[in-house]
């Protein structure tokens, strides 16, 4: 166990007086909290739709942007908005494993050892710059994606409901970082690049912070609760019932098996990915209001579902060829049912 724990969490609660409401419309409430999101983060609509899916799906989001595009600022806001915790967790080279999912420490007045719960039992987890912390600590994550709990010497705990790691790193700083291995990257559901601003954007939010906008206090920024783990519970039973015809699993099946036979991949899409993409075709149908999923979902999806599971053949990475461009070219190939 460290002696110091380099890590910053911060816990959002419910406002007094607020509570979830069992008649509230699932999908009308998920929309509300991308209209609540929108208050506070400028741009960037398709990263916060796709991460309203991860968290219909179970599944956990990999950020990936420069500094300063609002990352943090996105998952606060869908925290509040929701009336979920939420902790950030500063990884660092000398983060240790029991820094994320906590350790045993000695009580002397009840001369005994007892649990003192990481940053990881929370409902949304922050991991800000997770490839600057080394493998180790890097893998403490893996049974939490995974699992939904923790295992300290030998005991499971298990972590609150909803639960969900957002993930940040920089692509262009490459000092000093480690890269996320292969079944840590396969168990993001999404990799999400969160772009800069376009001209307009950018000074709509330089407008909002010169008439005073505090992206450090965003209820005075106008973000309220709309919703909670009632609506967020009722929206997943919902997106459960959305049904897939067996040509558009067939046609998530043969994208996934391109990705395998692809000439630039040395590895493609799991069958854990494939999976993965088919519950977000799912879920985003249902967030247009579609109770059944069409080729066009799958292929609203594929890129971010899938980019970060394949690895690219040596020479084809010499050649500044990207997995995006492979992706494209097999959706563009692959025939869609008709």
């Amino acid at each position: 166990m460290t002696e110091s724990r380099p890590s910053e969490v911060n816990i959002e609660k419910a406002p007094p007086g607020w509570s979830s409401r069992s008649d509230a419309d699932p999908r009308a409430a998920l929309e509300a909290v991308r209209g609540e999101v929108a208050k506070a983060v400028i741009g960037n609509e398709r990263a916060v739709t796709l991460v309203l899916i991860a968290l219909l799906c179970r599944g956990h989001v990999l950020l990936e942007g420069v500094p300063g595009v609002a990352k943090t600022l996105l998952v606060r806001a869908v925290a509040d908005a929701l009336a979920v915790d939420h902790a950030r967790l500063q990884f660092t080279p000398d983060l240790m494993p029991g820094d994320v999912t906590g350790s045993q420490i000695y009580d002397p007045s009840k001369t005994d050892f007892l649990f003192r719960e990481g940053p990881v039992f929370t409902n949304l987890l922050l991991a800000d710059e997770i490839n600057r912390t080394p493998a180790k600590t890097q893998a403490a994550l893996l049974e939490a994606m995974e699992e939904r709990q923790v295992s300290v010497d030998g005991t499971p705990r298990p972590l609150p409901e909803p639960f969900m790691v957002i993930a940040t790193q920089n692509p262009v700083e490459q000092e000093g970082t480690y890269s996320l291995p292969e079944a840590q990257l396969d168990r993001f559901l999404f990799k999400i690049d969160m772009a800069l601003p376009n001209r307009d954007e950018e000074f709509t939010i330089l407008r909002r912070h010169a008439a005073g906008f505090n992206p450090r206090d965003l209820h005075a920024a106008g973000v309220r609760v709309v919703a909670g783990p009632t609506e967020l519970t009722a929206a997943r039973e919902s997106v459960a019932s959305t049904t897939y015809a067996p040509e558009v699993l067939a046609y998530v099946v043969d994208l996934c098996r391109a990705t395998r036979m692809a000439p630039p991949v040395l590895f493609g899409a799991s069958t854990r990915g494939a999976t993965m993409l088919m519950f977000a075709a799912r879920a985003h149908a249902w967030l247009l209001g579609r109770s059944f999923v069409t080729p066009d979902d799958v292929q609203a999806v594929a890129i971010p579902a899938l980019r970060h599971r394949l690895i690219l053949r040596p020479e084809a990475e010499v050649d500044g060829l990207l997995s995006d461009v492979v992706l494209t070219g097999i959706l563009r190939t692959v025939p869609a049912p008709v």
